[in-house]
């Protein structure tokens, strides 16, 4: 299954977070009416809070910052520089397999962590991709997930802290979790690993993991075109009433 992948910006060219929604949304229209093929957006944000449908008001910014209100799934968290988001925007074979696609998205982290060193988890009941408690510190976060399926395609996706700065953390209860850190590639490491270096590995995993749960949308259209032209011939020959 071919998968298009977008760099839409990076490091020194951010990209706000308005500017990208308003892309997802276009593509994803034109990945909904058969226009366009399964598009994935890769790209840095400008600094910015977004808060999902489950966010409480309590877990906004201390501060007062403005945070920016979405239609996916999840609660508070932070985008900015040297971060890596990744935007699937794809038609699913099975519009309701959600849970398989979000263990899809898991694994396409772990992949890519485990690329540069560092082991993530899953954790029961909490999104994203987590490292455990060890010596170097309680459990933390290290990706983020938080998604939409709206007509089977989906919108929004993952977040990757590859070097990014952990201090908007500190002003906010991240994804509703008050017992669990943040932490990012380069902490874990001590190698500055930028999100440009991840893109390889996780275009690679994405295209593997993501092949057997998606169908090409202009495909279909064109299927449906050629059976729907085949049908007014035959009826034009006498063979339909």
């Amino acid at each position: 299954m071919t998968v298009e992948f977008t760099e839409v910006g990076f490091a020194p060219n951010f990209i706000d977070y308005g500017s990208a929604w308003e892309k997802q949304r276009k593509v994803h229209d034109a990945v909904v009416a058969g226009a366009a093929g399964n598009t994935v957006l890769l790209l840095e944000h400008s600094p910015v809070y977004t808060a999902g449908k489950r966010t409480e008001d309590n877990e906004r910014p201390f501060d007062g910052t403005p945070v920016i209100n979405v239609d996916r799934g999840g609660k508070l968290t932070w985008h900015g520089p040297g971060q890596l988001v990744m935007y699937p925007i794809v038609r699913l074979k099975d519009a309701h397999g959600i849970r398989e696609y979000v263990h899809a998205l898991e694994e396409i982290i772990i992949v890519t962590l485990a690329e540069f060193g560092v082991k993530g988890e899953r954790v029961e009941g909490r999104a994203g991709i987590w490292l455990p408690a060890d010596a170097q510190g309680p459990t933390r976060k290290i990706a983020a997930i938080g998604i939409r399926v709206h007509d089977g395609v989906t919108m929004h996706g993952i977040a990757i802290n590859a070097n990014n700065d952990l201090a908007p953390y500190t002003q906010i209860i991240a994804c509703g979790i008050t017992d669990a850190g943040t932490t990012t590639i380069a902490a874990e490491t001590g190698n500055d690993v930028t999100p440009a270096d991840l893109i390889a590995t996780l275009r690679a995993a994405t295209t593997h993991l993501l092949s057997p749960l998606i169908v090409d949308p202009t495909v279909s259209r064109i299927e449906n075109e050629t059976i729907l032209q085949g049908a007014v011939r035959h009826a034009e020959d006498g063979a339909l009433l």
